[in-house]
């Protein structure tokens, strides 16, 4: 018999006497909970229910058993180049974490809009939801924010590489810290997860939120970084650590031959154009416990000569995810 749910309740919540109506008697259906209709429709295995996700509170008492400090953060600007585009959001969320990557409690968060100096593009304002008139006289306290950042010992950004050079084009309160990725520093794919994009996340692990918005997208990857699943000894965050805590190498293919690129692309290297700093050539990051093997690769199929010393630069979590 298939459940049915009553909508003509009364004031009270309970159901109305059933009425009758000639001979004709009229019975209510059973009053269902909110529980119950879930319970239901998942059983039924045609349906898979989101719930909203709820914002953690920040917690009264901070736990001593962890006394390490993270910050989620998250920004929103203008365009993709933070030589010349500009911040106009950053949300922040800091909590605690002991040294084997188990969440404790949520310690303090921020929020807040930027006017930029020019006017937010159109695509910006469509992706983000945030308008020139949002934005009219805002500035980012970055008193409050400091009073988060200083304190931390890892700042996590789901494109770090993206989030590091604009906060610290921004202010230099975020100079100096280590930072970690959680979109390329977890492997998701065997956590279960068909992407890495937050949108995929946070709908796979039974979610859904307001996205695009800073605070809002801090506290989504907050849940599932904290989330523990059936099969998997570690939580994503206690993998997101350790990966933070080991060094990286990245290597400059500098001088390679020309008709070697499409190798050197296929292999995973990219190309960059000394704009940045960098030596002019193709490059890959890696391991360091991965770089010999590279090194033999580099010099027996690319540089096809035995004593090829391409430039090396070691990396750690001070100083990846920098422009």
């Amino acid at each position: 018999m298939a459940l049915q749910f009553d909508m003509f309740l009364d004031e009270d919540g309970q159901q109305p006497p059933k009425r009758r109506l000639g001979t004709t008697s009229i019975r209510h259906a059973p009053v269902v909970t909110e529980a119950g209709m879930v319970q239901h429709l998942t059983e039924t295995g045609r349906y898979r229910i989101l719930r909203k996700l709820e914002p953690k509170a920040v917690a009264e008492f901070i736990r001593p058993e962890f006394p390490l400090r993270g910050v989620i953060l998250d920004t929103e600007t203008t365009g993709l180049d933070h030589r010349k585009d500009e911040v106009i959001e950053i949300g922040a969320i800091a909590f605690t974490f002991d040294a084997a990557g188990n969440i404790g409690d949520v310690t303090g968060l921020y929020g807040g809009l930027q006017q930029p100096g020019i006017p937010i593009p159109a695509e910006i304002t469509k992706l983000t939801g945030i308008t020139d008139e949002m934005v009219a006289g805002q500035i980012i306290d970055t008193a409050a924010l400091r009073n988060l950042i200083d304190p931390a010992d890892l700042i996590i950004a789901h494109n770090a590489g993206f989030d590091r050079p604009f906060c610290e084009a921004f202010s230099p309160i975020f100079a100096d810290k280590a930072w970690a990725c959680s979109n390329s520093e977890i492997q998701w794919p065997s956590r279960g997860f068909e992407g890495t994009k937050l949108g995929y996340l946070i709908g796979q692990a039974g979610y859904f939120h307001d996205g695009h918005r800073a605070v809002d997208d801090c506290f989504a990857l907050l849940e599932v970084l904290a989330r523990e699943a059936e099969g998997i000894p570690e939580t994503a965050f206690a993998e997101l650590y350790q990966a933070s805590q080991r060094s990286r190498v990245r290597i400059f293919a500098e001088n390679s031959p020309f008709d070697m690129k499409d190798h050197l692309k296929a292999r995973g290297y990219r190309w960059s154009d000394g704009s940045d700093g960098r030596p002019k050539s193709w490059w890959v990051e890696l391991a360091e416990e991965l770089l010999d093997d590279e090194l033999l690769y580099l010099r027996a199929e690319i540089y096809r000569w035995p004593d090829a010393d391409p430039p090396i630069r070691r990396l750690t979590a001070f100083d990846r995810f920098k422009a």
